[in-house]
């Protein structure tokens, strides 16, 4: 054994011969430099992307913050529309316009002929005038004979095979 050691010595030795005496320097800088370079590009690399993700999270919850505030306004313009379109508030509401149930109605046919008879809408009584009628001023009396007859339309007779 001690010839191999001493003939693994004498390799070593040759091979030591062979590289330059001294410390080497030259050969570790670009390493170090490469590993540092790539340590600093990752740390600024992750640093942007954290910062790009917080930004983004702030986005989303802003925007969030917008859809439950404009989710609310429809929600109530949405009841307000199914409160006007309720059948006692248009009902309400027409006849504060000044507007009266309609009568029977008539129908024309392609022909020209009329189903129905044709009647007049009056308003129901009222103990109050409405916001129309308290602004309109009382109509002219006039001084007509009571013996001459107002011009009226007169319905056309329903056609009986109908």
């Amino acid at each position: 054994m001690s010839t191999a050691a001493k003939q693994l010595k004498g390799r070593a030795a040759r091979l030591a011969r062979l590289m330059p005496a001294g410390p080497s320097t030259a050969a570790r800088t670009p390493f170090v430099l490469l590993v540092v370079v790539l340590l600093g590009g990752g740390l600024i690399t992750l640093l942007l992307l954290n910062s790009a993700l917080n930004q983004g999270s702030f986005e989303l919850s802003e925007l969030k913050r917008k859809t439950t505030g404009l989710t609310d306004e429809q929600q109530a313009l949405q009841r307000d529309v199914d409160n006007y379109s309720a059948p006692d508030a248009l009902e309400r509401r027409a006849r504060q316009l000044g507007m009266v149930p309609g009568g029977n109605p008539a129908f024309i046919d392609p022909d020209g002929t009329v189903r129905g008879v044709p009647g007049r809408a009056t308003a129901l009584p009222s103990s109050e005038p409405t916001p129309r009628e308290a602004q309109q001023p009382p109509a002219p009396t006039t001084t007509a004979s009571p013996a001459a007859p107002t011009p009226t339309a007169k319905p056309t007779p329903t056609n009986p095979g109908r």
